[in-house]
């Protein structure tokens, strides 16, 4: 298993940050344009443990299907959503929101795990795990840009 942990401080406050990710539509703009991300889930999606997301991207230019449930929704603390259905053996993302003087901390965690056993670590090395570095870059420039003072 791998884990990749992210923070971003944020001059905002919790209670005006966590609504933009109680939206899942926002999603598709903290993903870069290059993966063309798109959720396929019709209509408003409910978000609470249980809800269901289905993705559509592309990675390396072949397309995924992804899969993703709300296991954890705790607003505005946190909330986990893991991966049913999709290229990883196990996917497991937890956003926390935590207070601080200054707005927000904002923190990403992400275990997660390759199929395919030693190919599959392979691929992690060579750019599985480069690939995600610049996809989790990428949001938190993006949010870090949106939330600026």
């Amino acid at each position: 298993m791998h884990v990749l942990e992210r923070s971003v401080a944020l001059p905002v406050a919790r209670s005006k940050l966590f609504p933009f990710f109680a939206d899942a539509r926002n999603l598709e703009r903290l993903t870069p344009p290059s993966l063309r991300f798109e959720i396929l889930t019709p209509g408003e999606i409910r978000m609470e443990a249980g809800a269901t997301i289905d993705y559509r991207l592309r990675v390396s230019g072949f397309p995924v299907r992804w899969r993703t449930v709300i296991k954890v929704w705790e607003p505005p603390l946190r909330f986990v959503d893991v991966q049913t259905k999709g290229p990883y053996a196990l996917w497991r993302h937890t956003h926390t929101f935590e207070e601080t003087p200054q707005g927000t901390m904002m923190r990403d965690r992400v275990e997660y795990a390759l199929p395919f056993g030693p190919l599959g670590e392979l691929a992690h090395r060579l750019f599985v795990a480069r690939q995600l570095e610049r996809i989790f870059s990428f949001r938190a420039r993006v949010v870090a840009e949106m939330f600026a003072a």
